[in-house]
């Protein structure tokens, strides 16, 4: 079965994306999917969630710069069928350096496509910078579909026809004429707010073909998590969080039939 790429983008920052990106790689892996987490935030938010330290050189940036193999950068999580290719802050610098090749919107999808014809993975999660730069415009230019993560509030919103609207330039350019939207997941949902329900609701209405079932909920256990190097389900796994999440990965393995 071909490896499918999913890169999780948005341009706004403290939506819940590399909470998403962890949490979801983790519960496809466990549901069976051998499954890449590739940290591509300098930030490297989501390598320390898995309770990895930045480890200087050992991220895709050296791929990036064609001076090195992003295989093996890889590592192992402990975690079965999960696998992690971290990130390191080295990997800021990259966003300077990338536009200075010429061809500076394929070099990640070059380094990934190694790791892609091995087949030792079904599915690849990038998980981007809170930015449509240069390290977020590889990542759309490298993947096979784009999973937005929303807020449930309407400031999001606004974001979300930008981020759509650069789906449609890459295809004008011929740079990823096979990046399909993949779908919305609306997260931070606070049910106790009638605005979460409208923003749900409001998508729902106008993009009724992308929106996932699953609303990831806003938990104050969801955003612990990650400080003690834990997915939510090594944390709390009976945390509503953690139940949304494997649902999330229900919906994505049947829609992109991963399994």
């Amino acid at each position: 079965m071909a490896c499918k790429v999913f890169t999780i983008a948005n341009q706004k920052g403290g939506v819940g994306k590399t909470t998403t990106a962890v949490n979801l790689a983790a519960a496809l892996a466990d549901r069976g999917v051998e499954t890449l987490l590739v940290d591509l935030d300098p930030q490297a938010n989501a390598t320390s969630n898995l309770g990895f330290d930045k480890e200087e050189g050992r991220s895709v940036y050296p791929a990036l710069m064609e001076d090195g193999n992003a295989a093996e950068m890889i590592i192992e999580t402990g975690r079965k069928r999960l696998s992690l290719l971290p990130s390191e802050v080295d990997l800021a610098a990259a966003e300077i350096e990338l536009s200075q090749k010429e061809n500076h919107l394929a070099q990640l999808s070059l380094a990934l496509q190694p790791i892609i014809d091995s087949d030792d993975y079904q599915a690849i999660i990038i998980d981007c910078p809170p930015a449509l730069g240069m390290l977020s415009m590889n990542s759309l230019a490298s993947a096979d579909y784009l999973l937005v993560a929303l807020q449930c509030e309407y400031l999001a919103l606004e974001g979300l026809g930008q981020i759509l609207s650069v789906v449609e330039r890459l295809h004008e350019a011929e740079v990823n004429e096979r990046l399909e939207i993949g779908g919305i997941i609306m997260t931070m949902f606070d049910v106790r707010t009638k605005l979460s329900r409208e923003v749900v609701q409001e998508v729902r209405s106008n993009l009724p073909e992308l929106i996932f079932d699953t609303v990831v909920p806003r938990t104050v256990r969801i955003s612990e998590a990650p400080s003690f190097g834990q997915t939510i389900f090594e944390y709390d796994k009976g945390n509503p969080g953690a139940t949304a999440y494997r649902n999330l990965a229900k919906e994505l393995i049947k829609r992109f039939e991963l399994k």
